[in-house]
């Protein structure tokens, strides 16, 4: 059997379905079975609603009917029989649920998935309905419950299984749930849907992993919390090697102790060879995700891995924490979403409110005047516009002169912040 046969029965049958839905519902025709024009006739309503809603399945069911006459004289059949066929009917559902229980048990999830429409909020089902798209908070709410029906099958789900689920919403309501931008299909259409989906089912699956632990008003200073414990508490997603247990073969605390000092001494020198300094790096992981993990403060740090505020030693400690070369994928990110992004902001975005009307208009007249205007910077200074943030959250500017050891500390914030020699630009 052809994808073009099943294709094209379905065409003929609901011939304004999106593509898309198409797909979906042969990839269901395909899992239960069907081979010949004549299967079409054993094709039952239920079968295809975890490809199309309820209506659409009854048209298509409808019209294979009229050309499956064998299938109409098997239901009037099973109607005039009385014993027998009740008892048939009444048998399927514990049948079904054997062999869904059977599906859980071995903890393969099944291709056909029902989405439980039926458990989503009203205003959700309304929004769905109408063709609107549901805020953040609903849509979030839309994917634990999908996520927590899904792990009732499995706890044993791949990206294909979100893939699969994700495809299967859009199918239904593309107008709420696709993604778009100015009119066009982002990628698949459903790329954001299947990474909440992954991400919810990493966070469930991750039950003990701890949070960082939020201040409350009457908390007097952090320095309660003893520095091994706030590095123990911070949230480990997405990295790989995270807490390193065992020192790396052939290595012991002495050895690591020297290359540490060796890293030291390089640094003093001034010492910018990638080849040892990557190999020295690489070798002191262990030892760096002590440091970090007993909660060492940014300034011993500073002093003990200094090659970790340059950029070769970022990539390389960032890479072995995640398994991300960072620059390669920032500069590819940046290469192929950049114009994306900045085209969305100054179309579609720049109507979100007048501060960032005035930001977008103001960079754009100020493009060219600065040395250092680059499309990045352009990005960083419009999202911090788009989301309503201060310049100085992510900035702290000095004099254009200053060197790097002329900052007073004491007036950088304790967030994550880059010091800036002179004035990029205001957004304010």
């Amino acid at each position: 059997m052809s994808k073009s046969f099943l294709r094209s029965a379905i065409t003929e049958a609901l011939p304004d379905l999106p593509d898309v839905s198409k797909d979906i519902l042969e990839e269901t025709l395909q899992s239960l079975g069907v081979e010949t024009h004549d299967d079409f006739q054993f094709v039952k309503e239920e079968d295809l609603l975890s490809a199309l809603r309820p209506i659409q399945a009854r048209k298509l069911v409808a019209a294979w009917s009229l050309k499956c006459p064998t299938q109409e004289s098997g239901a009037s059949s099973l109607t005039a029989s009385p014993g027998p066929s009740t008892s048939m009917v009444s048998l399927s559902p514990v049948s079904t649920s054997s062999s869904s229980s059977c599906q859980s048990a071995s903890g393969r999830f099944p291709d056909s998935f029902m989405i439980p429409w039926g458990q989503f909020p009203e205003a959700l089902m309304q929004a769905l309905e109408r063709g609107r798209r549901p805020n953040p908070s609903m849509r979030k709410e839309m994917v634990r419950i999908v996520v927590r029906e899904m792990m009732k099958v499995t706890t044993s789900l791949s990206k294909k299984n979100a893939t699969d689920v994700a495809r299967k919403l859009v199918a239904k309501y593309p107008k709420s749930l696709q993604d778009v931008i100015e009119g066009d299909i982002i990628g698949t259409g459903y790329g954001s849907l299947v990474k909440q989906i992954q991400n919810r089912i990493e966070n469930v699956k991750r039950p003990t992993t701890p949070k960082i632990k939020k201040r409350t008003s009457h908390d007097s200073d952090t320095d309660e919390i003893p520095p091994e414990k706030r590095a123990a508490i911070q949230d480990t997603y997405g990295c790989i090697r995270w807490h390193v247990k065992f020192l790396p073969l052939g290595e012991t605390a002495e050895s690591q102790q020297q290359k540490k000092e060796e890293l030291k001494k390089l640094f003093s020198q001034n010492e910018e060879s990638p080849g040892p300094l990557k190999m020295l790096m690489k070798s002191t992981f262990y030892s760096q995700r002590q440091d970090v993990n007993q909660g060492k403060d940014m300034k011993y740090l500073l002093e003990n891995w200094p090659y970790w505020f340059h950029e070769i030693g970022m990539i390389v400690h960032f890479n072995e924490l995640t398994g991300v070369d960072l620059k390669e994928t920032l500069l590819k990110n940046v290469e192929h979403k950049g114009e994306r992004l900045l085209h969305f902001m100054k179309t579609v975005a720049v109507n979100k409110s007048k501060r960032f009307y005035q930001a977008a208009t103001k960079l754009q007249m100020m493009r060219g005047e600065h040395s250092g205007y680059t499309q990045v910077t352009e990005m960083v200074l419009l999202l911090l516009a788009y989301f309503d943030e201060r310049d100085d959250v992510m900035f702290h500017y000095v004099e254009d002169t200053c060197l790097a050891g002329e900052v007073v500390m004491d007036r950088v914030p304790l967030t994550p912040t880059i010091v800036v020699c002179g004035k990029l630009t205001s957004l304010t």
